[in-house]
């Protein structure tokens, strides 16, 4: 059976899109609207071409390869293609993004009603992956659990949220701050590129590969027109979705004039728009929205560790979520901190390689197009990871007022000179 049904496609789209949203992509758009005020609009079409548009190309990419990072990335050369990979699947998976979903929809979720502590974050935290390696066990029932029954179920939620934001009116526009006075499209454009949603594609690829062919679609062509289908869908939720929550975070203005993050916003908004029941409301909208992107991390983790190493699928499930389990008790803070430039470093280079996967058969030669790109990208990343860490002292001043550095995206415009040196060598060895 090379087709799906409506009721599969639709179930693999909500899957998708449940996928990519963790609790940091319901707290952060709302704070960015909040800092650019009445330029929320112009800020909300930057950041959705890099948290929406990014994210969408990085599934087509994968799609197009089997669903693999090491497939995508092979002009690399076999060691850095494989460097790269687990480096991706380590930092996405069970060294940060994993057990920060833990973290964080304990401190927005159950903080609140519990109070910080060990033993209640231990309790949840145990009951948590629990929770996700049960689920996780079982891979080719991923788009019946997932895509059938917690995505809906997360999908309602979002649209009771949602569709309470269109019933409220907006009565008034803050003034931009920072950067959104000026250039509120850029801003938007590299918040939405922070949320690092690309690196989170690169490893749910493979998950919705294997839905595909869990249906029995096995021809290559049918795998790849399924996924660009499912990644549509997502893209489209993820627009409607962020929307939304710009506009929120607009209307709660009047409520958290002053509000830091995204979780104070969405607790004053959720009280004035739900009452008292509006925290039990976030609380189940933010457990279920972290536990899917955990199981969808774990299930990737586990899939491309089988088959790098041949260890049974569910010994590393079990492996990984006991091992996101230990680390999430390290602390919320301390996990950021950590986490933050080692994600930061990795991006660039990623980014690249998807970019340029678009247009591999138009290189003679992709490794000479592909290899010193990406380097010089990977240079210009560890550079970002460290300016975003507790070593920023060390990067000298000059590289930390190049053109977009401000914005984090000093590497850009490095690469695209040594992209255009390289396919002028590229042709010039060619002829």
């Amino acid at each position: 059976m090379n087709q799906l049904n409506i009721k599969d496609i639709l179930a693999l789209g909500f899957m998708t899109f449940a996928l990519f949203i963790g609790a940091g992509n319901i707290i952060f758009p709302p704070i960015v609207a909040q800092q650019a005020g009445e330029h929320v609009w112009l800020a909300s079409f930057g950041f959705l071409i890099t948290a929406v548009g990014l994210p969408v190309l990085t599934i087509i990419a994968l799609a197009r390869v089997g669903g693999s990072i090491e497939s995508l990335s092979s002009p690399l050369g076999k060691v850095a293609s494989l460097i790269l990979t687990l480096t991706c699947y380590l930092a996405v998976g069970p060294l940060f993004a994993t057990p920060r979903t833990a973290t964080v929809s304990y401190a927005i979720g159950i903080e609140p009603h519990f109070g910080h502590g060990t033993t209640p974050t231990l309790i949840y935290s145990a009951i948590y992956f629990t929770i996700v390696a049960i689920i996780s066990l079982y891979p080719h029932k991923i788009l019946d659990t997932i895509g059938y029954v917690l995505a809906p179920l997360k999908l309602i939620a979002l649209s009771i949220l949602c569709i309470s934001t269109l019933f409220i009116s907006l009565h008034f526009f803050s003034a931009p701050t920072g950067n959104y006075i000026d250039r509120p499209i850029s801003e938007g454009l590299v918040n939405g590129y922070l949320t690092m949603d690309t690196l989170g594609a690169l490893v749910f690829g493979i998950v919705i590969v294997q839905a595909v062919k869990s249906r029995g679609v096995t021809e290559s062509k049918f795998v790849f027109k399924y996924t660009v289908i499912a990644s549509i869908i997502a893209g489209i939720g993820l627009t409607a979705l962020y929307l939304c929550l710009f506009r929120l975070g607009v209307q709660s203005y009047p409520l958290t004039p002053n509000a830091t993050n995204g979780a104070v916003i969405l607790n004053a908004y959720v009280e004035h728009a739900f009452g008292s029941s509006g925290t039990m409301f976030l609380t189940a909208l933010i457990i279920l929205a972290c536990v899917v992107t955990a199981i969808g991390l774990t299930c990737s983790c586990a899939s491309y560790f089988h088959q790098l190493t041949k260890i049974s699928y569910k010994l590393l499930v079990l492996i990984l979520a006991g091992f996101a389990f230990i680390i999430s008790n390290l602390g919320l803070d301390q996990l950021i901190a950590f986490s933050v430039p080692v994600l930061t470093a990795i991006y660039p280079p990623a980014i690249i390689v998807i970019i340029l996967s678009f247009f591999t058969r138009f290189f003679s030669n992709p490794q000479q197009i592909f290899i010193p790109v990406t380097a010089v990208a990977f240079i210009f990343g560890v550079v970002e990871g460290l300016k975003a860490s507790r070593f920023q002292s060390v990067v000298p001043s000059v590289l930390q007022k190049l053109p977009l550095s401000d914005q984090n995206l000093a590497w850009f415009i490095p690469c695209v000179i040594v992209l255009i040196i390289a396919i002028v060598f590229s042709k010039i060895k060619k002829s």
